[in-house]
């Protein structure tokens, strides 16, 4: 009865857990379809709970699956916990480039990061929806990046979209998480992480429709 899961981790060599945070709106769950499903639509229904998708890419001769969580409207009750962030390699940072308030609110996001997440997580700044006419941004380029160099991480605008830096965001995070295990860990069989599914989809089944794209 072994042979399945040995069949499995044969698939990859690293398999990765990442987290889309931000407030709810800026278009995580638009990204996380771009990215797995290469689709794009203009509103979620969104499930209240934890939704992710797989996607496995390849760096370096190295097959890496990505395991992307996203809050699925969590945010709007504050109910984001420890547990979701247990085993987190990687937490994409993503704020709306015409909603000033989703921008403030990333400091607030990295408190949490620090006070649930494990201290050696990788972190990226997203300026999602950079689609949109310029009349209509409110945080400049200029101030997004300002903001990552301040914490000392990388910073990237996308558009889901238009599918505008959706991979390289993606392709990146995992570069970095991949070269950080590389330098930590030289064992030849796959980096797993545990994930307990039971406790991640414990939230509420409401559903719920928001407007979340570009």
């Amino acid at each position: 009865m072994a042979a399945p899961p040995a069949r499995a981790r044969a698939d990859y060599d690293y398999l990765i857990k990442l987290l889309l945070i931000g407030d709810s709106g800026v278009g995580k769950s638009c990204l996380l379809l771009r990215f797995s499903d290469g689709s794009f639509t203009t509103s979620f229904i969104t499930t209240i709970g934890i939704d992710f998708k797989i996607r496995t890419i390849e760096l370096d001769g190295k097959r890496i699956k990505l395991q992307i969580w996203d809050t699925a409207g969590q945010e709007r009750f504050r109910t984001i916990t420890t547990a979701y962030y247990r085993g987190a390699m990687g937490i994409l940072l993503v704020y709306d480039v015409t909603d000033e308030a989703s921008f403030n609110n990333i400091r607030n996001w990295i408190r949490n990061i620090e006070q649930h997440a494990s201290d050696n997580v990788n972190k990226i700044l997203v300026g999602n929806k950079a689609d949109m006419d310029e009349s209509k941004r409110a945080v400049p380029t200029s101030k997004g990046q300002a903001l990552a160099d301040e914490y000392g991480i990388k910073f990237f605008e996308t558009s889901a979209k238009t599918n505008l830096n959706v991979e390289e965001v993606f392709f990146s995070i995992a570069r970095d998480i991949k070269q950080r295990l590389a330098d930590t860990d030289n064992k030849a069989e796959p980096t797993t992480i545990k994930i307990n599914q039971d406790s991640a989809v414990g939230a509420g089944q409401a559903a719920q429709k928001s407007a979340c794209c570009g």
